[in-house]
């Protein structure tokens, strides 16, 4: 029997497919089944017309056979099976696609709108050689007496002679390579492996997928003890069992599927022992047409702020999971989103492991954006204590979608947001902040701080308090950049109590307050140069109370920002600073001992001025430059 060469350009092809295209050798497993499905869905498909297929839908199954002392896997199916021509055409080329040829012709007489046929490229039969050294295919056509065995080594070519056959259908005989010194392929050769690689990859073929399994069963020996009972005894025997699921959940319809199934399939594939704070069921039709269930989690898991966190959703396509973290359809600020997209409509690549971008992913991410977007706003609006809870888990990284990438996502993400709030001491949405504003009130009043504790203590709020406006805390790291980058919500402005005009003043108030300016003149001027660089400016508050001084600042960098820079390695983020500017309230008896002794004691007068300065510091939760001396300053006094 003369020994047939692949028909392909060079044998460096073949090579490619085996060991380059493929990137699991387990993937091996879930194309032979694919294969096989195709195979069985062909046969089903004609089985509709042609009354001598002899096959009911119940009657069509894949099994799989699993022997270790041979080191054989077989994957044999009742589908149509090959003729010698096709097994020509099918495996003596690669790259030629049987599968893809059927669906082409049904779709060109109309008539594959329900045929799910998951092969196309044609390839993925020879990743079996990513794991055997030897390949057999015994096939026997629908409507052929005569059964054909096609037996490869890999790239040294093929043959193929008449054999027999019982059925049509197919059988992929794989013998499994000996392990080498980086690849362990016994692994393969259990039931158990086996079982775990079907529910992994091809758990939602909708053929039942069967494998042997010997089980234990107590028999009637025919004999009778002492008291008259039969003796029983153990045998064993072979039954068929199938291990896979057919049909998944997403795929059920959803009046079907109770909310503890859905919460039970979320904690087994994420091991979870909590259930999810909001379950999206996605079923679309049009431009693209795909199947999700997705899951909002009730908690960040322990890895989810580090590198080791890996985002995506599971990907399927017509019941095979192509891939388990796909990214792709996921928006990165929804990146805690767990679940399953299953579409026919996906741009697979050749391996089908990873997808081609297109179209298609960009309607599926945007229309998975939107289902999320909704979902929590729903959960926010209607279940406030559950959204209480996911935001304390994932509030932050929201927050972090709002400033990245030039702030993309922030029209997006902007109604989820919430920060604590001065008047219900808890955190609340910037959509709850205005409908609760006064109706004189023309800013939403914020300040960022290190704490509550600290943001409830600082002396700027005075004026704001006596209005009985309502101020939010922000005391995240990203909160001062977040404001910048919205700078306003629903076209009223945020305004920073520390940093930012208040609005609060008329215009008699505000001449009043310049004139005062120009009277303290020459004091102020003396208080900046004692303090040197510690300030950029010193001037007279027009917010303060009942407390002597605060240090704000003025430009682009805040106090807040200095500090969070100040955290982070390198020499750049040393040379990031504010530009602080000290405020002074000249009703306070402070300020009037510093006046005083500017006037009679310019000694006493530098110490006071410096340690108003401190205490600025100390307020704004910034460290003194030399607290020995600040102590010896106050200790002087005495």
């Amino acid at each position: 029997m003369a020994k047939k060469q692949f028909k392909t350009e060079s044998k460096r092809v073949l090579e490619l497919m085996i060991n380059s295209i493929y990137t699991h050798p387990e993937i091996f497993l879930r194309e032979i089944i694919s294969n096989a499905s195709d195979a069985i869905d062909k046969l089903c498909y004609l089985s509709l017309t042609d009354e001598r297929v002899g096959l009911q839908r119940a009657d069509f199954r894949i099994k799989i056979g699993v022997s270790e002392e041979t080191r054989m896997i077989s994957v044999s199916d009742n589908g149509i099976g090959m003729t010698r021509e096709e097994l020509e055409s099918n495996l003596g080329v690669i790259a030629r696609s049987g599968s893809l040829k059927f669906r082409n012709e049904m779709e060109k007489s109309g008539e594959a709108s329900d045929l799910d046929i998951i092969g196309q490229f044609g390839v993925g039969f020879y990743s079996a050689f990513m794991v055997s050294d030897r390949v057999t295919v015994i096939t026997r056509a629908y409507g052929s007496d005569t059964a054909y065995k096609w037996e490869s080594a890999g790239t040294d070519g093929y043959t193929i002679e008449e054999w027999q056959k019982d059925g049509v259908g197919t059988d992929v005989i794989m013998r499994i390579k000996p392990d080498a010194e980086e690849s362990e392929y016994t692994r393969f050769l259990n039931d158990m492996s086996i079982g775990q690689l079907v529910k992994k990859y091809s758990d939602f073929i909708r053929w039942p997928i069967v494998i042997d399994a010997v089980e234990a069963e107590e028999v009637e020996t025919g004999e009778t003890d002492a008291d008259g009972k039969p003796v029983m005894k153990q045998i064993s025997k072979t039954v068929e069992r199938t291990i896979n699921s057919r049909v998944p959940i997403w795929q059920r319809p959803k009046d079907e599927v109770s909310q503890e199934e859905s919460d039970e399939f979320y904690q087994n594939i994420y091991y979870d022992y909590e259930p999810p704070a909001e379950t999206i069921r996605v079923s679309a039709e049009g431009q693209v047409a795909y199947q999700a269930l997705l899951f909002i989690p009730g908690r960040a898991p322990a890895n989810f702020f580090s590198d080791l966190f890996e985002p995506g959703l599971q990907l399927y396509s017509n019941g095979v999971m192509i891939m388990e973290r796909c990214k792709e359809v996921i928006p990165g600020c929804f990146r805690f989103v767990r679940g399953v997209v299953d579409s026919p409509d996906f741009p697979l690549n050749i391996s089908r492991e990873t997808l081609q971008s297109g179209r298609q992913l960009r309607i599926i991410q945007t229309n998975i954006e939107k289902k999320v977007k909704n979902a929590l706003r729903r959960l926010m609006d209607e279940e406030p204590e559950k959204y209480e809870k996911f935001y304390a888990a994932f509030g932050l990284h929201l927050k972090y979608g709002v400033v990245e990438n030039y702030g993309e996502k922030k029209d997006l993400l902007t109604d989820l947001l919430m920060f604590y709030s001065s008047k219900e001491k808890k955190p609340v949405s910037l959509r709850a902040y205005k409908e609760k504003m006064l109706p004189e009130q023309k800013r939403v009043y914020y300040v960022c701080t290190d704490s509550i504790a600290s943001a409830e203590s600082l002396p700027q709020a005075e004026q704001i308090r006596e209005k009985g406006y309502e101020i939010l805390y922000m005391t995240d790291d990203v909160d001062d950049f977040i404001v910048r980058r919205l700078e306003s919500y629903e076209d009223v402005k945020f305004c920073n109590i520390t940093n930012d005009d208040l609005g609060l003043e008329t215009e008699e108030e505000k001449a009043e307050a310049e004139k005062q300016q120009a009277q303290y003149r020459t004091l102020l001027d003396f208080i900046k140069e004692t303090l040197g660089e510690g300030v950029a400016d010193v001037r007279l508050s027009r917010k303060l109370k009942s407390h002597p001084v605060y240090l704000t600042s003025e430009g682009e960098i805040s106090i807040e920002m200095e500090k969070y820079f100040a955290l982070m390695k390198g020499d750049m983020s040393q040379k990031i600073k504010a530009r602080r500017v000290l405020e002074l309230n000249a009703s306070h008896a402070a300020f009037k001992s510093l006046e005083q002794a500017f006037e009679t004691d310019k000694d006493r007068a530098e110490k006071l001025a410096k340690i108003l300065h401190s205490q600025a510091l100390l307020i704004a939760g910034l460290p003194l430059e030399n607290p020995a001396e600040y102590t010896e300053l106050i200790c002087g006094l005495f």
